[in-house]
Parts: structure tokens; sequence; C-alpha cells
């Protein structure tokens, strides 16, 4: 008899166990699901952790910036916040926020007192800032769509920017967009993630030296609005879910919400959950993977 017959049942258990091995567990922590936090706001919005990990969010038509924090309390950071959208820490502890309404980007201290960092681009206003990375240069990519009324726009189209680390200098680096959004980073400042909303795609590209961006993919075919990263590499979008792609643009994973998500970020004191803005309210979810 043949001996090749007797090693085939070996090779393919040895396959199978190969298979279970190369499939990933869940992003998401076992048995977790969305849990409401906080409720009765009008549009949530631009989830971001600061440095202890209590979350920041928008509340674009109240025109508030609000905090979550560590244990359990909710509170209002900001009134009157310009009708801010997209929010982003930096290393010193500053707020940095799309101000919709303002038409700017702001940076607020820890005191609550706020700096205009750019509202003009070859002297004409922006559109509607929306969302924004700061990159580990410190220097802060962001989207300018318009989202509503748009008897009033300066710029010729609806595009992406780069203010550099000093905040001197602004450059335009996207301008082929329909209606860029949201925008996430590597760590590592080598790739940028950016959605365009309107076009219903998401793309990567290489970041280069000088900050401008070159060598664009598509990443997923579909849109999003707020997005993040994982210390796995892995990117969050908002759809009708939140819906998970690993670096090589391949969806593993969806996970559902009671409400429409529109934009998501870690947080936490271990930066293992995943704080979910959604229409009316703030969701979290206890997660396997953490955030960067």
């Amino acid at each position: 008899m043949n001996r090749k017959w007797y090693r085939l049942p070996v090779l393919f258990l040895a396959v199978a166990i190969m298979g279970c091995r190369a499939e990933k567990a869940s992003v998401v922590a076992a048995g977790a699901k969305a849990e409401k936090l906080a409720g009765g706001f009008r549009f949530t919005e631009g989830p971001a952790a600061d440095a202890q990990g209590n979350i920041f969010f928008s509340d674009i038509p109240n025109n508030r910036i609000h905090k979550w924090s560590l244990d359990g309390r909710l509170l209002t950071f900001r009134e009157n916040s310009g009708r801010s959208n997209g929010l982003y820490f930096d290393k010193d502890g500053n707020l940095l926020a799309c101000e919709g309404g303002g038409r700017r980007l702001v940076s607020i201290d820890p005191q609550g007192r706020v700096t205009v960092l750019a509202e003009k681009y070859e002297n004409k206003r922006f559109n509607s800032l929306n969302d924004l990375w700061i990159d580990p240069k410190g220097g802060t990519y962001f989207t300018d769509p318009r989202y509503g009324p748009r008897d009033d726009l300066e710029q010729d189209g609806e595009h992406v920017y780069y203010l550099s680390t000093d905040h001197k200098k602004i450059i335009r680096v996207i301008d082929d967009m329909v209606r860029p959004n949201g925008i996430i980073g590597t760590p590592d400042g080598k790739l940028l993630y950016v959605t365009d909303h309107g076009g219903k795609k998401t793309f990567v590209y290489t970041i280069n030296k000088d900050a401008t961006l070159s060598n664009k993919k598509l990443f997923a075919p579909e849109g999003s609005d707020g997005m993040t990263i994982d210390n796995e590499g892995n990117v969050y979008l908002t759809t009708d879910v939140v819906a998970v792609y690993n670096k090589n643009g391949q969806k593993i994973e969806t996970i559902e919400v009671p409400e429409r998500p529109a934009n998501v970020s870690f947080g936490g004191k271990d930066r293992q959950t995943l704080f979910i803005t959604a229409r009316t309210s703030l969701y979290s979810v206890r997660m396997r993977v953490k955030g960067l």
C-alpha cells in the first residue's frame, strides 16, 4: 500500500489547525455589546480622549462640547462651541476643535481659553471644518467639507489641509474629493486615511517628509463619517454600523450600535474602550484591542 495515503489525514488536520490559528479573535471583548452612557443630545460627534482617558465630544446643534469622565459623570466643557465637530488632543493637553459654524480651527487649553489656529486659506474663509488628526511632529491635518447651505462658500471646493507645527503655514494636501470627512493617521506618521463621504470611498496616502501626500490608494469601497485606528492597525469606519477593516483593506468585523454611529475613539484608563457618538447618544464597547 502507498504510504502517502496514511499521511493525508495528518496533512488535512495540520492545515485545519493552521487555519484556526490564522483566524483572529474579535476586536470586541468576549460578550461585550454597545452600552448607552448618556442620551438626550441632538447630534453627537467628534469623540476624543485626553491623557487620562476621559472622553470629550461635541453636540453640534446644541453648540456644546461635553466631557464624559472616567467616574461616569457627564459635564459641559464648553458652551457656544462654534458648532464644533471633530476634536483631538495635542501632546500639551490642549483640545483642538474643528468649528463647523465658526469655520475655523481652534485650540482650547485646560482652563477653557481659546486660541484661533486657522481660519483662512489664501485669504478665503474655510467652508466648515469637520475632522482632524495631529501627526507625530505636531502638525495638523483637517478636512473642510460643507453640509447645508452653500451660498457663502469662498473656497473653490471641499478639500483637505495641513497646518504646520508652528501654526504659521497652511497647505492644501487633497483637492480631488467630493466631500472629505473622517481622517486618521498611523502613529508612525507614515500613512494617512481619509474618507470621501461624498464619493463613498475611503483612501490611504503616504505622508511625505514635507507633509504632502502621495501614493493614493483605495482602502475601502465605502465612505465614512468619523474614523479611528487600533493597536493592531485596524481602521474603524462609521456607516450604518461601525465597520472594522484590517490594514490590508479587508473588512473583518462590524459592531452594531442602537443608533447610527457618527464617530469613534478609544478611551478609558487603559484605552481599551471604544466610545461611539451616535445621533442622540454616547455609547461605549469594551474591546480586546486598544487605541493608540
